[in-house]
C-alpha cells in the first residue's frame, strides 16, 4: 500500500496524461489500471483524482510562456456542456442548454477563454470556469466577466474580445468597454436599437449600420447571410470597422469550437465518472495538459 501511495503522488499524473493521449474509447480508472506500465489499481487513480487541488490558474501557469505578447491577438469566450445525462449522482451536474444537443440536458458547464494569435492563426486556452451556481452563486455571465478582468490583470491586450449572442448582455458589453477593450459579438435579431426598432426590421448595407444600442450607446452592426439562409447580426464598438475586418474576427470564434471538440473527442473530458466535485474539477484540467503534452507545475 505504501508503494501505491508513493506511486499515486509521483507517477499517476504522468501515466494519467499518457493514458488520455492514447485512449480513444475507455477512460475509466479500471481501464487505466489494465494498461498501466506500473502496478496501479483503479482505486489509486480515484484517490489521486480526489486528492489533488487543480485550479484554473494552473492552466495559466502552463501557457503563459507560450504566448507571444507582441503578436496581435483576440480573446474568444464561449461555454460547452459536458454531457452527463446518464449520470444520477455526480456533483456539478446541472440541467442547462447545450448548443450541441440543441436542448436542455444534464451536464457540467464549462466556460472557456481562449487566446487567438492573428498572425499564425493559432489558439491557446488561458482560463476556464466550472459552472456550479450552487457552490459559488455565480452565473456563466459572472464567470465571463471575471475571466476578462483577470485577463486584463495578466497583461492581455487583445485587438478585440469575441463572443456569441448569448453572452452579449449589456453588463458583459459594458464590462469589456470598462476594460478599454474592443468587442465583436453576435446580437439577437430582436435586439432593440435606435427608437424602439429591432435589428430584423432594418436594411443593412455591406458597410454596416451605425446604431444606438439601447442601454449601451453607439455601435456598428453588420448582417451576414450564410449559404443556407441563416442570418447573423454582428455588433462591435470598434471605431470605423470594415466588413472584412469584422469577418476575420468572427471567423476566429470557430477556434474555440475546435478546442471544445478536441477535448471531447480526443481527451475524454466527458467520460470521467467520478462522483465528487473535486475529482471532476481535477479531471477538467488534466485533458488540457494531455492535449498539449505539458504537465501541471509543482
Amino acid at each position: 500500500m505504501r508503494f501505491c501511495s508513493d506511486l499515486a503522488l509521483k507517477v499517476v499524473p504522468l501515466i494519467y496524461k499518457a493514458f488520455l493521449q492514447a485512449s480513444s474509447v475507455r477512460y475509466s480508472g479500471l481501464a487505466l489500471s489494465e494498461v498501466s506500465p506500473k502496478p496501479l489499481s483503479h482505486d489509486s487513480v480515484s484517490r489521486w483524482l480526489q486528492s489533488q487541488q487543480y485550479r484554473p490558474r494552473d492552466i495559466w501557469h502552463i501557457v503563459k510562456d507560450l504566448i507571444n505578447t507582441e503578436e496581435p491577438c483576440l480573446l474568444v469566450v464561449d461555454d460547452t456542456v459536458l454531457d452527463k445525462h446518464r449520470s444520477k449522482q455526480i456533483d456539478l451536474v446541472h440541467h442547462q442548454y447545450s448548443g450541441n444537443a440543441h436542448d436542455v440536458i444534464a451536464g457540467i458547464g464549462l466556460v472557456n477563454l481562449v487566446w487567438y494569435g492573428l498572425e499564425r492563426q493559432h489558439s491557446i486556452p488561458i482560463d476556464y470556469r466550472v459552472y456550479d451556481k450552487d457552490t459559488d452563486g455565480k452565473t456563466k455571465n459572472d464567470h465571463f466577466r471575471d475571466m476578462l478582468k483577470l485577463g486584463k490583470n495578466r497583461g492581455m491586450t487583445p485587438s478585440a474580445v469575441v463572443f456569441y449572442a448569448w453572452y452579449s448582455s449589456l453588463n458583459n458589453l459594458k464590462a469589456a468597454r470598462d476594460l478599454h477593450w474592443n468587442w465583436v459579438a453576435g446580437l439577437k435579431k430582436n435586439r432593440k436599437v435606435n427608437r424602439n426598432e429591432t435589428l430584423e426590421m432594418l436594411d443593412f448595407p455591406d458597410e454596416g449600420l451605425k446604431l444606438h444600442l439601447r442601454g449601451y450607446g453607439w455601435i456598428t452592426v453588420f448582417r451576414f447571410v450564410a449559404k443556407n439562409g441563416r442570418t447573423d447580426y454582428i455588433g462591435t464598438n470598434i471605431e470605423e470597422p470594415s466588413r472584412d475586418q469584422v469577418e476575420v474576427i468572427v471567423k476566429a470564434r470557430w477556434s474555440i469550437e475546435v478546442y471544445h471538440r478536441e477535448l471531447k473527442q480526443t481527451c475524454g473530458i466527458e467520460r470521467c465518472q467520478a462522483r465528487t466535485g473535486r475529482a471532476q474539477r481535477n479531471h477538467r484540467c488534466e485533458p488540457w495538459s494531455a492535449k498539449h503534452g505539458v504537465s501541471r507545475p509543482r
